[in-house]
């Protein structure tokens, strides 16, 4: 009497699950890393104190304490005109900007067409 033996048919290994949830999570922390949430201020401006608690609406004017102009990537004149162009004019000017400085792009906004100017302020006492 003759015995054959039958093997079991072989079940295919499963795909490993591990390495691919590696390969997303490493590809979740490097966008975490790399994104910009918020674009970077062109140069430090410290606002003038002003009571009361007030929100700033965005994209803003940025004038330095040494009169330069900035709106997103443009710079001078051209800020200027690209805020007006945006509607509402948000102006964060820094509070060692002397106030003639302060008045004379005040007055180049409304001579391009501003209708309302929002100074932006640090809340204090």
């Amino acid at each position: 009497m003759t015995r054959l033996l039958v093997t079991a048919p072989r079940r295919p290994r499963p795909e490993p699950v591990v390495p691919m949830i590696n390969v997303v999570f490493l590809l979740l922390i490097f966008f975490l890393m790399t994104a910009e949430i918020a674009p970077p201020q062109p140069f430090p401006v410290a606002p003038p104190v002003a009571p009361g608690d007030m929100s700033e609406p965005a994209p803003a004017l940025f004038v330095s304490a040494d009169g330069q102009i900035a709106f997103g990537a443009e710079r001078g004149s051209d800020a200027l005109a690209a805020a007006t162009r945006a509607g509402p004019v948000t102006l964060r000017a820094d509070a060692a900007l002397p106030a003639t400085e302060l008045a004379g792009i005040l007055a180049r906004l409304g001579a391009l067409g501003a209708g309302s100017v929002a100074l932006v302020t640090a809340g204090g006492g």
